[in-house]
């Protein structure tokens, strides 16, 4: 959408906050419109489904269990097991029966260097983030501690009127529409620091989806440095440094969460990085960057369940040996310009994330998204005061 134009990215010409949708095919439309009263009546069994598993993990995990608070070690076996189980029912009830998973190496022509994934307590798992689906595969596979960045102040929603030609012009060169981006896209937004991390539970990240910080959840919580929680976390700790989630078409700026240097001998740092493939007119895209404004994110959820085809995904995990906690690791074969940058832990984990999937880096984070929301949801609200006003 060409009113939307200015929140492309300056530098690759990416929107990484709209909705992927479909394109238009008139057949598959005709095809849909004849499917979607079932696909509704499909949505709402599944959907109903989702909410009992949900419903059913609150029971147990947060209430049976508790009666093993007393014995730490058998609470953790038995909250694992159950996180597991009703995680992978809730992946498989939204469609996902079988999620491919591949443990690769950057470094093919020294032979195969990938290594079985095992985070232990207070590892770090450091992953893009742009559906409810990869926080539910994580809880199946690692039950892991899930951290929300604080930040040190709420974005301005000063309008930025500084604008940048983009690097890449898309579309045809006719001076109007998509061609015409480079007049209109603005530069990104300045960083904001990241001054600490909150826990949150599995159902508040999922909850949180779409968001940008300062979360709700988190507000009158005190944060805590991520090397505190981590020191002391009983499990993994699953770390989204882009804030806030994308569309997937690209990977955001990655805040500095780490502040620190290059390899990293305290813990093991495990990367990670899923893509989506693009919706079709029978599958909408999992990915969920702009949140509802109420239940989220059950009304996406909704949408998700009403397809009738497979969701792709693809989840890649590089290999442990090769990755910033590894004795062998050198950062600067993975990092260009060290002279640069103040947080190298970080600024690896980016470009090892971005190879791994084959993402492209932006140059926009969670603040430019924060400014997107606002424009969204205002830009929403006059359309819908003037066609009630027609």
């Amino acid at each position: 959408m060409e009113k939307y134009s200015a929140y492309r990215d300056p530098g690759t010409g990416i929107q990484p906050f709209l909705t992927p949708v479909p394109p238009p095919q008139a057949g598959n439309k005709l095809l849909f419109t004849a499917w979607y009263p079932f696909g509704v009546m499909l949505a709402a069994i599944r959907t109903l489904l989702v909410l009992v598993s949900t419903a059913a993990y609150i029971f147990i995990a947060h209430g049976v269990l508790s009666i093993f608070l007393i014995a730490p070690p058998v609470h953790r076996l038995l909250s694992k097991i159950v996180t597991s189980l009703i995680s992978r029912l809730i992946l498989f009830v939204i469609g996902y029966f079988w999620i491919p998973v591949e443990v690769i190496s950057r470094k093919r022509s020294r032979g195969n260097t990938s290594q079985a994934w095992s985070p232990r307590a207070g590892d770090v798992i450091v992953s893009n983030w742009a559906s409810v689906v990869e926080i539910l595969w994580l809880a199946f596979r690692f039950n892991p501690i899930f951290v929300l960045p604080v930040p040190e102040t709420p974005v301005s929603h000063a309008p930025n009127t500084q604008l940048t030609p983009i690097a890449h012009t898309p579309g045809r060169r006719t001076g109007t529409g998509s061609a015409n981006i480079a007049s209109t896209t603005r530069t990104a937004s300045a960083q904001i620091p990241i001054i600490g991390f909150q826990t949150v539970s599995l159902l508040t990240m999922v909850r949180q989806t779409g968001l940008v910080p300062p979360f709700p959840s988190l507000t009158g919580h005190q944060p805590c440095s991520l090397e505190d929680i981590r020191r002391t976390a009983p499990r993994p700790l699953v770390v989204f440094p882009e804030c806030t989630s994308s569309n997937g078409r690209g990977l955001l700026r990655f805040a500095d969460v780490f502040k620190r240097s290059t390899p990293v001998a305290e813990f093991t740092v495990f990367i990670m990085c899923v893509r989506y493939d693009p919706p079709t007119t029978f599958s909408p895209t999992p990915t969920l960057s702009v949140p509802s404004p109420s239940f989220n994110p059950l009304p996406h959820l909704f949408s998700l369940t009403t397809s009738i085809t497979v969701p792709q995904i693809s989840i890649r995990l590089l290999s442990p040996a090769e990755s910033p906690s590894s004795p062998l690791f050198v950062a600067s074969e993975v990092i260009g310009d060290m002279s640069s940058k103040q947080d190298l832990l970080t600024e690896a984990c980016a470009v090892l994330i971005a190879q791994t999937g084959k993402l492209k880096r932006m140059s926009m984070g969670w603040e430019d998204k924060a400014r997107f929301l606002d424009f969204y949801r205002g830009k929403r609200t006059c359309e819908e005061y003037a066609r009630k006003t027609k």
